[in-house]
């Protein structure tokens, strides 16, 4: 089900005019800005932990909202095969300015009937990234994770899936490679063995900050979910009282270790107020 949200109200800046400055994500390569678009209500609302329900938005207002991301100076989107219909909408969405954006996607967690199941075969992430390259209408991903069931050590210890996922990067299929992870000992070995690992670290939340230690001494690529903590940043509140979005983001960007933040919302002026707080802490630091 798909409806219409109000109208959004872009700003029509140019990319010289961004609100935020990009910087290398590790030592990918890929420049990224510190914000981007987790894409998960894009095409999934059904068995996802957020605070209240939702529908899906329709393609326009979508097309608005990637616009004004666009506006704001983000690049980069976070999508999976496990979000829905969110590779195929992008695909739709981003026709003719695919290079403009840094497309993060993943490999291993499956939707079906509205529930996850995870399957880590080389022969699987073939099949998978092959239709997410069709889905999202484009020749390459610029980073591939391993879409971690909480496993990790198991999951990256399969030798020959570590090197499935090299192949794809020497093939150019891919840019960077790594995994989405659940422990702290399962973001240090994807560090070891890969580019980029996409880690949980908030106020509420600190067990993985090993992994962002070592990703600032080994020049590595770290992505942070949850750093808004799923969408009830409003627990922070009762920690301190204060602002709980700008608390997290100052927490988060604090790390050195931290590259970027993936914030999932469709929410226009939550995108606004998200990027305008990165840029307040990140102009003092």
């Amino acid at each position: 089900m798909t409806h219409t949200p109000p109208a959004l109200k872009n700003p029509h800046r140019t990319e010289e005019h961004s609100v935020l400055r990009r910087a290398p994500l590790g030592g990918t390569g890929i420049n990224i800005a510190p914000i981007g678009l987790g894409t998960v209500k894009f095409g999934r609302n059904t068995g996802v932990k957020y605070p209240k329900d939702f529908d899906l938005p329709d393609e326009d207002f979508l097309g608005e909202l990637l616009d004004l991301a666009k506006d704001l100076g983000i690049n980069m989107l976070d999508t999976a095969p496990s979000y829905g219909t969110s590779e195929e909408r992008l695909g739709g969405l981003l026709a003719g300015q695919r290079k403009g954006w840094v497309i993060v996607g993943k490999a291993g967690e499956e939707l079906e009937n509205g529930e996850s199941s995870y399957l880590f075969t080389p022969d699987h992430f073939e099949m998978s990234l092959e239709r997410s390259l069709k889905r999202l209408d484009t020749d390459y991903i610029d980073v591939l994770l391993i879409h971690s069931d909480g496993s990790d050590m198991e999951i990256l210890n399969n030798d020959s899936l570590i090197r499935k996922m090299h192949d794809f990067k020497d093939q150019g299929l891919v840019k960077a490679i790594g995994a989405s992870t659940k422990t702290p000992e399962g973001g240090i070995k994807t560090l070891e063995l890969m580019d980029v690992v996409m880690a949980c670290y908030n106020p509420l939340y600190t067990d993985e900050k090993p992994i962002l230690d070592y990703a600032s001494r080994n020049n590595k690529g770290v992505l942070l979910k949850k750093a808004l903590v799923s969408g009830h940043v409003n627990r922070l509140v009762e920690k301190t009282g204060d602002n709980p979005v700008e608390i997290a983001m100052d927490f988060a960007f604090s790390h050195p270790g931290t590259g970027g933040i993936i914030v999932g919302t469709i929410n226009p002026a939550h995108l606004r107020e998200n990027v305008e707080t990165a840029q307040k802490i990140l102009s003092r630091k």
